[in-house]
């Protein structure tokens, strides 16, 4: 009977066993590694479930599995590609520690932008423990503080320890995971945030090398690109989980959001920035339309991303994939047209664009998941940097060379231009001078007589005066009145009247030396100076000027003589006597008018002196 029963049970047990056989074939459980065989890949033995009603439980999954509705990974190599989906996805993973003591496992899900990870691991009890994080959750909801999701597990010797995961994604949900020893994943992690900071150092310094040549030469260039490296250095760094650790960690933000927002801004800026290198808008005027129109897309893109990122998603990387393919197709245009700035400029963005078409292959299943995939960003962004600052850098000097040559040439240009306007400014002077002349000698000369004006004869009179004190020289003044002008000027008119000063004033100014002046005093007056003459010259040069102007028999039936005739008052005097020119003066005119109280018609020489 007991014989009966023990074959009943192992018929049972070998037929349950072959009823599971399908499942184990595909659900090997993974050995547990030792320190210093590095990670391994978890892929191939992942079962996955998808759970389109996103509202099962793990102890439904369970029961599924059991059931055998999971499929096994085959034909992943090193990720898990769901694609774009709203379905959640469970996965199972069996891990053995054949091993006679405990061993401690990190198991690493390598996709920070995953939006919700939720992972199911039995503790020392058998009961399963939840940790639910995700690209979509505070980083402190993380059970490692680590740009990556991990989770920490304790493998007990010789035991069986069955894993299961749940996630979700607004966009495509990719899975790569990998189990390290924990001394292994430290190391890697060390290693990891090495290369990682040394990008955004790179980043970092070409950033504020172009804010420095902005600042120096204001050209906005550098601004742009400078806008670029920042708006991709948030893009990389939502990618791989560093904004999430560093940049909002207690905050609650949407990973794919910034990561689709800030991508659309460096594509922005990066278009802005090929559209000033390449002089667009004169080289290709048709291409730059649509280079706008692609700004303006990208302009408006961060609205829609946070209105319906799961339904725009795929197209978004379209016209990611479109931008891209536009400015590497700008670029090589402008090289077929021999632009010097296009050679580097293409061949840096081409990198850029190589690494960044990577990523969205591997995003879109097309790629497998390796170390050139899931980096191909920050590798063909340091690349690109680095060229492109070659590029700025022969930008800078060909500006140089540029504004040197201006320089030269608008130096050559004011020479010239200083030359003709020194020449023309000595030929206006010489001009000026002799409008000048001819402006001093009218301001000196009566309009009406063309001897000298009142003016002059006060600037003459004070020159000769200190001359006569100087040289111990005589000096003679003649006072000359026309007499009986009045009556001749009412009687025969205006114009006559000037006719007889112009002609009175003539006749005395031929009887003047050179060194003499004669000048319109006022009205009807003139004066005579005559330097180095003494008192008895002058007297006979003013009995001369009486006989000139009588000889000219000017007709005045108003006048006893019937003719124009003049009187003169004569004053002499030498220097050192102590009298003044003033007084010179007024002796003239008190001996002008003695000679017309004595009858007019002569000349008077006045006493004193």
């Amino acid at each position: 009977m007991v014989l009966r029963i023990f074959l009943r049970q192992v018929i049972t047990l070998c037929c349950g066993l072959l009823w599971l056989a399908p499942v184990a074939l595909w659900a090997q459980p993974l050995e547990a590694g030792v320190p210093g065989t590095g990670a391994r890949d978890v892929t191939p033995h992942w079962a996955w479930l998808q759970d389109a009603s996103n509202r099962r439980t793990l102890e439904q999954v369970q029961q599924a599995y059991a059931s055998g509705q999971f499929t096994a990974a085959q034909g992943a190599e090193t990720a898990l590609s769901f694609g774009f989906t709203p379905s959640a996805y469970w996965l199972r993973l069996a891990l053995h520690n054949p091993a006679d003591q405990a061993s401690a496992q990190m198991l690493e899900i390598a996709n920070p932008r995953i939006s919700s990870v939720e992972f199911y691991a039995p503790d020392a009890t058998g009961i399963y423990r939840a940790v639910r994080t995700g690209g979509d959750q505070p980083f402190a909801t993380r059970a490692v503080a680590n740009r990556q999701f991990v989770l920490p597990l304790e493998l007990a010797p010789h035991t069986l320890q069955v894993i299961y995961l749940r996630v979700q994604s607004t966009i495509g949900l990719i899975v790569p995971g990998q189990l390290w020893p924990a001394q292994d994943f430290a190391h890697h992690v060390r290693n990891d945030y090495t290369v990682q900071a040394g990008y955004f150092g790179i980043a970092v310094a070409m950033l504020l090398f172009n804010l420095m040549l902005f600042i120096a030469l204001r050209d906005r260039i550098y601004l742009l690109y400078a806008a670029y490296v920042v708006c991709a250095l948030l893009t990389i760094a939502s990618k791989n989980g560093l904004a999430a650790e560093f940049l909002w960690p207690d905050t609650l933000v949407w990973s794919n959001f910034s990561y689709f927002a800030s991508a659309s801004m460096a594509l922005l800026a990066l278009t802005a920035f090929t559209r000033d290198m390449l002089s667009t808008a004169t080289a290709l005027p048709r291409m730059d339309r649509l280079l706008r129109a692609l700004m303006g897309v990208h302009l408006l893109a961060p609205v829609v991303y946070w209105l319906a990122i799961r339904t725009v998603a795929p197209l978004t990387i379209a016209v990611f994939m479109l931008t891209t393919l536009v400015l590497i197709g700008v670029g090589l245009w402008c090289v077929f047209k021999c632009m010097r700035s296009a050679y580097i400029y293409t061949g840096a963005f081409v990198l850029l664009f190589a690494g960044g078409m990577m990523t969205l292959m591997r995003t879109l299943g097309w790629l497998p998941t390796n170390v050139f995939t899931v980096n191909g960003m920050q590798l063909g962004s340091s690349l690109e940097m680095m060229l492109l600052a070659f590029a700025l850098a022969d930008r800078f000097n060909l500006l140089r060379r540029e504004k040197l040559q201006a320089q030269r040439a608008l130096m050559q240009t004011l020479q010239t231009t200083e030359r003709q306007l020194t020449q023309r400014v000595e030929e206006r002077t010489q001009q000026l001078q002799i409008l000048n002349d001819k402006l001093e000698a009218l301001t000196l000369v009566d309009d009406l007589t063309g001897v000298a004006n009142r003016r002059q004869f006060d600037q003459v009179l004070h020159k000769e005066w200190l001359r006569m004190e100087r040289l111990r020289q005589p000096l003679a003044l003649l006072m000359l009145d026309v007499d009986w002008f009045k009556p001749f000027n009412d009687h025969y008119g205006h114009q006559a009247g000037d006719q007889c000063l112009r002609a009175v004033a003539t006749a005395v100014a031929c009887l003047s030396r050179t060194s003499d002046l004669v000048a319109r005093y006022g009205g009807e007056e003139f004066v005579l100076i005559a330097p180095a003459t003494d008192s008895e010259s002058a007297m006979a040069l003013a009995r001369r000027a009486c006989e000139a102007v009588q000889a000219l028999a000017l007709e005045h039936v108003r006048s006893d003589k019937g003719v124009i005739t003049i009187s003169v008052g004569v004053a002499a005097l030498a220097s050192g006597t102590g009298h003044t020119a003033e007084e010179l003066l007024r002796a003239a005119d008190a001996a002008l008018y003695q000679a017309k109280a004595w009858g007019r018609n002569q000349a008077v020489l006045a006493g004193g002196f």
